[in-house]
């Protein structure tokens, strides 16, 4: 193209020029008529001229009302629609000098659209090419204006023609103009063209940037790729810089495959990768957690002799602490201290948050001594991530002692900091001084996010002060915070928690009110809590509200509802559950299979409790040590010990190993077989080789004693307990309580029952049963009627073993026919 350029050049300059000259009587009408224009009066004009109005007349005209643009355009508009006058080049090209001069560009649009319609472009280039000395324009605004013009209407020719004549010419295009015409360029498939003037283009504007984002925003990569390799192959290499910013785009914007493919033809073709580039294209990959290509980009940088920054091993370092890979990430922090790298503050709290994430609290204090020891001072995020794992092991007045370091050092405590030692407080039920905080919080001006609140309201919660945590929840909402749906889950499983399910349900319905949108947690914690309550229906009717909403339940929701309908001996309704579950894509897990072995069991379906333990083996799912003690309880619950003893070995010697409850189930099963004997000869594995007998295993073997008359051996149990410095509950009072009776120790049994309500036990309707049944055995019915109306007021109905016993000895609504009080 920019050889035909001086031919171009001669053809417009040899053609066309401006005219100013003219006879005295064009003049005298181009004087009058332009007077009356400028004017707005047209007393000024003789209209006997009117008819010697020609088209030559029309850029004069325009020429003299140039310092009067409203006044011009009026005139070009009249002189047409008026006279029937069309306008010539020099009309056109003079009215747009007069509107760009004084910024009138809607109006010049316009005619520039008109114009560019009407004449061929040489024309009007060489027009305003001879008019910008005289009309005193900027042939910059000029003839970007024109460009933008044929870049609107489609004209890539004359678009192309203009640019070659301004860059010949010396002029600048302006930089939004020159993208309208790579815009039309690139829709138009003419990439030839920018590469022919790449160079001349490349002026003001970044084109390797601007055409390769182009291709990339239409979703045509692989355009882009070739458009780099046409370059090259011209020798034009593209600066590193322009090729950073284009890998950087396709990482953000999770292109990667594309930046690999594009990062392999820098290193093909160039220009050669930098340090920024390796960076940007490593950190791409650890976001991915695709370590493997990261590390072959940082071998590969070390073979090409680029030296790894503080950038590169931040980004390495911290992608390993991310998949887990703790000894690797802290080898390679040792390799960049040993090779000079000057780690910083950012990294060595990256990794200690890592270890505090998974727990290991110990390693990250070990991370925060080594940054010490590198003469690295810590920032309040250090510190803050420090007093968030210490709270988080319970060690809060260690984190106390970090706050006040914070404090000391002039740092200013953030949010985080404030939040976690809060959340400590409430873990170890101090809500006194997570308050006094919270207060000291707010008198430094700190606004509380929906975290800190939901802390609070949360330690509230856990300690069942729900009206407190409604009243601080209402208090938050007063001062603008902006709800989410954990602050309403936390109040919905509190009030469940405190059986208050009624007030759980209206905050769930508040939660319209404040438009917030219930998640999965919300409905889960709103089904568990009306099923664990019996409201299987509500429950029921929120699940598929759930379903309705478009919500994927979890395994929680669908176990709860089927160990609820199971566990009111609902079977069917508990299999349908489970079968939808399954139409749904939801694979059971473990917990869900032990709900429905164990119902089976209890229904004596023992053929569908071991089709269902198969099929926990069949599906690759590993049995829990639930699963195994559900087996063996219900093998127990059919006496089948051969069953019970086989999987107990089996049990031995898997990974899972027995605990107390396996031990406990089969001691519990020998003593209700009357087999005492092999009973005792377990507790006594127990006690030499673990696990340790808790309160259910000794009262299992004391009940055994008591039902075969063998309270001595009893008693010595009991005793063990105590010296085991294992305290009983009310069931092992009730089984000593029995014992007493049984041998006709009434005082006693009196004393133990007294001696369970001192320990703030509450007695249930097994032990009031009990003693009551004690007592009217030796006959002393006035105590036993006192004993049963102490019940009555606590509050505790008679069972029907209860009420046959009263009935029996003649007590009946707290009335003995022959009661003789002393």
């Amino acid at each position: 193209m920019n050889s035909s350029l001086p031919k171009l050049l001669q053809r417009v300059f040899s053609v066309y020029s401006f005219h100013c000259s003219y006879s005295s009587f064009s003049a005298a009408v181009v004087h009058q008529i332009a007077k009356a224009f400028h004017h707005n009066n047209f007393n000024f004009y003789n209209s006997s001229l009117f008819p010697k109005l020609q088209p030559a007349h029309l850029g004069p005209v325009i020429f003299q009302l140039r310092s009067n643009p409203t006044s011009a355009l009026r005139f070009f508009e009249w002189a047409e629609n008026s006279h029937g006058l069309h306008h010539p080049v020099q009309s056109f090209c003079g009215i747009a000098h007069v509107l760009l001069r004084h910024r009138m560009f809607d109006s010049a649009t316009l005619v520039f659209d008109r114009m560019v319609r009407q004449f061929r472009n040489l024309e009007v280039l060489g027009e305003f090419h001879g008019t910008f000395r005289i009309y005193g324009s900027n042939p910059s605004t000029v003839y970007s204006f024109l460009l933008h013009c044929y870049c609107r209407n489609g004209m890539a020719d004359r678009a192309i023609e203009t640019f070659a004549w301004m860059s010949e010419m010396g002029v600048l295009i302006s930089h939004c103009v020159a993208s309208k015409m790579l815009d039309l360029l690139i829709d138009s498939d003419r990439i030839d063209v920018i590469l022919e003037n790449y160079e001349e283009m490349c002026k003001g504007l970044g084109v390797y940037e601007f055409v390769f984002n182009s291709f990339l925003n239409r979703g045509e990569a692989e355009k882009g790729l070739n458009f780099h390799w046409a370059l090259v192959g011209r020798g034009l290499v593209p600066k590193v810089v322009d090729c950073n910013k284009i890998l950087k785009g396709l990482c953000m914007g999770n292109q990667i495959d594309i930046a690999s493919d594009f990062f392999d033809m820098m290193v093909s073709s160039g220009p050669r990768p930098n340090l920024v580039t390796f960076s940007t294209l490593i950190n791409a990959y650890c976001k991915k957690l695709i370590l493997d290509e990261a590390f072959n980009l940082y071998n590969l940088m070390i073979e090409k002799g680029i030296v790894p920054d503080l950038v590169i091993y931040s980004i390495l370092i911290n992608g390993l602490f991310r998949v887990g890979k703790f000894e690797e990430g802290n080898s390679l922090l040792s390799m960049a201290l040993a090779r000079g790298v000057k780690m910083d503050v950012v990294i060595f709290s990256s990794i200690m948050d890592a270890y505090v994430r998974v727990g290991d609290l110990g390693k990250a204090v070990e991370i925060y001594a080594r940054m010490l020891k590198e003469g690295i001072s810590p920032n309040v995020v250090t510190y803050s991530i420090l007093i968030n794992g210490l709270c988080q092991n319970c060690h809060v007045l260690e984190a106390c002692g970090v706050f006040g370091q914070i404090l000391k050092h002039g740092l200013e405590p953030s949010m985080l900091t404030y939040s976690s030692l809060i959340d400590g407080f409430c873990k170890s039920e101090n809500l006194r001084d997570g308050f006094r905080l919270y207060g000291i919080m707010l008198r430094k001006g700190h606004v509380p996010d929906v975290v800190v609140c939901s802390v609070l309201i949360n330690g509230l919660s856990r300690q069942g002060l729900m009206d407190e945590a409604l009243r601080f929840f209402f208090q938050a909402v007063k001062r603008g915070l902006t709800l989410n749906s954990y602050m309403f889950n936390t109040l919905i499983d509190g009030y469940f928690e405190l059986n208050r399910a009624r007030d759980g349900v209206k905050m769930y319905t508040l939660m319209g009110m404040f438009k917030v949108i219930p998640d999965v947690v919300t409905y889960t914690v709103l089904v568990r809590g009306l099923a664990e309550q019996g409201k299987l229906d509500e429950a029921l009717a929120l699940f598929f509200q759930l379903l309705k909403k478009g919500f994927s339940p979890d395994c929680i929701i669908y176990c709860t509802l089927i160990d609820g309908f199971c566990k009111k001996r609902d079977l069917a309704a508990g299999l349908q559950i489970f079968k939808l579950m399954r139409s749904n894509g939801m694979f059971p897990d473990i917990c869900i299979y032990n709900v429905l072995i164990n119902v089976f069991f209890k229904e004596g379906c023992l053929k569908n409790a071991l089709e269902l333990f198969r099929e926990i083996i069949k599906h690759g799912l590993e049995p829990d040590i639930v699963t195994y003690n559900t087996m063996i309880c219900g093998y127990c619950s059919l006496k089948m010990f051969s069953k019970v003893i086989k999987l107990f070995e089996v049990l031995k010697c898997g990974q899972i190993k027995p605990n107390a409850i396996t031990f406990t189930i089969l001691i519990d099963a020998y003593c209700k077989d009357v087999r005492m004997d092999e009973a005792m000869l377990i507790f006594s594995s127990m006690l030499e080789k673990g696990p340790k007998p808790n309160i259910l295993t000794y009262s299992s073997l004391i009940d055994g004693y008591f039902k075969t008359e063998n309270t001595e051996s009893g008693f010595v149990l009991y005793e063990k307990m105590l010296g085991d410095k294992i305290s009983p509950n009310i069931i092992s009072y009730s089984i000593l309580i029995d014992g007493l009776c049984k041998k006709g120790l009434i005082n006693e049994a009196s004393l133990a029952f007294q001696c369970a309500i001192g320990r703030q036990l509450l007695p249930d309707v097994i032990a009031y049963g009990i003693l009551i049944r004690g007592y009217c055995k030796v006959g002393r019915l006035a105590e036993a009627m006192m004993l049963y109306d102490r019940m009555l007021v606590n509050g505790i109905m008679p069972d029907d073993l209860l009420q046959k016993a009263l009935a029996e000895y003649g007590i009946q609504n707290g009335q003995a026919k022959n009661c003789v009080l002393n």
